[in-house]
């Protein structure tokens, strides 16, 4: 479909700026896939306060990022929110260059979340963390706990916005979160020149430009437009 508009589906980012705003005060039900996924994130803001924001193993930080996270963690219902693509600030997100977007660009870009589900970068979003592989006592492994749940999400809003597809650029933890047969999806990967697999810092801020061209290509064919992006490092491939 060269010239239909599409959705990208990046991670979130480890690193997460602090702070926001009281109003609009998170709450499971906010954002684009407030009435699909509420209910899921609701309960695991729950049971978040309930083991105390979580332990090293679980969060996978210790020190004082420990101490931020359980005290994040242990009141995400009413916390202060910043709009997704504000609240993430790793690698990939600093070299996509979100607020030089605009709005209609920045509502293209949903995240797959350990925490949320699915959240347009648009959304309102509080500081947090759970990584999509983490297990909680009472779920399990999160990529399989969302999975029904979230490809729903995803499947009924696509068909509401009138976006017949999307472009994949998530890691593998990610992807566990996804039935992809039935999502139609371009997946598209970042490899080494000799075609081994790509990693690292470098890896990630490759991602983060290969979005943003992606982004600022607008309705153009995602599949041929990565065909043309061009990095020292890395080439784009195709696997879907």
């Amino acid at each position: 479909m060269p010239n239909a508009p599409f959705v990208l589906l990046l991670p979130p980012s480890e690193g997460k700026a602090p702070g926001g705003s009281a109003r609009p005060a998170w709450r499971g039900e906010s954002g684009l896939f407030a009435e699909s996924l509420g209910e899921w994130r609701t309960y695991l803001a729950d049971e978040l306060r309930r083991i105390g924001g979580g332990g090293e193993q679980l969060l996978g930080v210790g020190g004082d990022h420990l101490s931020r996270a359980r005290a994040a963690n242990s009141s995400l219902i009413g916390a202060p929110t910043l709009p997704a693509w504000r609240r993430y600030s790793g690698v990939v997100w600093a070299h996509l260059d979100p607020e030089s977007l605009t709005e209609t660009s920045r509502a293209r870009i949903w995240v797959v979340s350990g925490f949320a589900g699915l959240v347009a970068a648009t959304d309102p979003l509080p500081d947090y963390r759970l990584k999509m592989s983490a297990r909680l006592p009472s779920t399990g492994p999160l990529a399989a706990w969302w999975r029904d749940d979230l490809t729903d999400a995803l499947l009924e809003t696509l068909s509401r916005i009138g976006a017949p597809m999307v472009v994949d650029l998530l890691p593998q933890e990610h992807r566990a979160a996804i039935e992809w047969a039935r999502v139609p999806a371009v997946r598209l990967d970042l490899v080494t020149r000799s075609g081994g697999k790509a990693g690292g810092h470098a890896a990630k801020a490759a991602k983060g430009l290969l979005a943003r061209t992606l982004l600022d290509a607008g309705r153009t064919d995602p599949a041929r437009i990565a065909q043309s992006f061009r990095h020292p490092e890395f080439v784009v491939r195709r696997t879907g």
